[in-house]
């Protein structure tokens, strides 16, 4: 990318790292102690409760806040800061989209500026990058065979449980929740920037399942993709793994109701599996060979012409 490009990108990121930032410390400044904004954002229904109404955040801003924090430090220094800006760009277009219909004034208006910077990030990327045959370019790399095809293995069951979670929860609910989780309504009681639990599994399907296809492929952009799932899928593992510990089914694991050890096998195939691609794919790729800057004598142009006149032979 040109460098530009990769300071627009850097500025575009810190400007939605910041926006997320603002609104964790008016949570954390409306309640007063981090642990209870902490255990709000693992989905803990006892803190949700306790503090409805009193908080914006959930899971995703901080998230997307580490997030556009790492892709601002990739834009400035990693050959794949295209690939980062794209992902990240995408994956906060997605989760910020809901927002347009959201109530409330100031989740509107987030959501707006949020959409705008991130169109900014794959606008960015799609108009600074620069041509591979340029000398010197640093070209991004592919991953390595094993590392690629185990990371999308882990990625494609990672898809599993998010749809039999909602599976399961489709069934136990009537069609209007039903419709609401995924499209948002008045039967939603969440955080104001929060997006509906539904909509938020079709983008994890839709992310865990492009980073999967990019690692089989072993594309340049797998990287990139592969990590931010990798984060999201250990991110929401932690969040259900806490659940599960506060409430004690881990000990009692062989007492507990199948729907309960289910909730502690997604947790810990969220964290550990998580963590697995973020290790497989944060190794180095492929050396690429960089184009030569000149080639050898005589391949350019036509063939040099005769001397005149012509010694005898010629």
């Amino acid at each position: 990318m040109t460098r530009p490009a990769r300071l627009t990108g850097a500025a575009l990121c810190a400007a939605l790292a910041l926006i997320a930032a603002v609104w964790i410390l008016e949570d954390l400044a409306e309640l007063g102690s981090p642990a209870d904004l902490a255990w709000s954002w693992t989905g803990d229904p006892g803190s949700q409760y306790f503090v409805r109404g009193r908080v914006a955040t959930s899971l995703a801003d901080p998230l997307l806040l580490a997030v556009c924090a790492a892709t601002a430090v990739a834009a400035l220094r990693s050959r794949h800061a295209a690939s980062a800006l794209v992902a990240t760009g995408a994956v906060t277009l997605a989760l910020r989209l809901p927002g347009l219909w959201a109530p409330g004034s100031g989740a509107l208006v987030t959501a707006l500026l949020e959409l705008a910077l991130a169109a900014g990030l794959v606008v960015t990327a799609a108009a600074g990058r620069r041509r591979a045959d340029i000398p010197h370019e640093q070209l991004p790399t592919r991953p390595r065979t094993g590392p690629a095809v185990t990371a999308g293995l882990l990625l494609l069951a990672g898809i599993v449980p998010v749809v039999s979670w909602e599976v399961h929860t489709a069934a136990q609910l009537p069609p209007e929740i039903t419709v609401d989780r995924f499209l948002g309504g008045r039967s939603l009681m969440g955080p104001a920037l929060a997006p509906p639990p539904g909509w938020v599994a079709v983008i994890l399907v839709a992310l865990y399942g492009t980073a999967a296809v990019s690692a089989f492929a072993r594309a340049r952009h797998t990287r990139a993709f592969g990590l931010l799932a990798g984060a999201f899928l250990t991110a929401t593992g932690l969040a259900l793994l806490a659940r599960v510990v506060r409430f004690e089914v881990i000990p009692h694991f062989a007492e507990a109701r199948t729907i309960e050890q289910m909730y502690v096998l997604t947790a810990v195939f969220g964290v550990f599996g998580g963590l697995a691609v973020l290790v497989l794919l944060a190794g180095r790729g492929v050396p690429v060979a960089a184009p030569a800057p000149y080639g050898p004598y005589g391949s350019y142009g036509p063939p040099p012409a005769p001397p005149y006149p012509p010694p005898p032979g010629w």
